[in-house]
């Protein structure tokens, strides 16, 4: 794995990127210390799986999707426009 410094990494981001697309992870220091890891997406992916449902599948999840509400029958406000 390959480690390089912030101003390094700042100064050539788009390597970084490229080494990842090819299977390199690379390790960000700040002040001597890793503080990153540029990982490929494949290895992201297996370490922090999505498994959220869409917000469309959440919505259609909900429980309470049987019940029927009675409707208040009383006349609304006037408002004039």
């Amino acid at each position: 794995m390959k480690s390089i410094n912030l101003k390094e990494a700042k100064a050539g981001f788009s390597a970084i990127i490229d080494a990842a697309e090819h299977g390199l992870p690379t390790t960000i220091t700040k002040h001597g210390r890793p503080a990153a890891i540029i990982v490929p997406i494949a290895d992201a992916a297996r370490i922090y799986p999505v498994d959220r449902p869409s917000f469309g599948e959440f919505l259609l999840s909900f429980p309470g999707g049987g019940i029927e509400f009675e409707r208040n029958p009383s006349p609304s406000r006037e408002i004039d426009l």
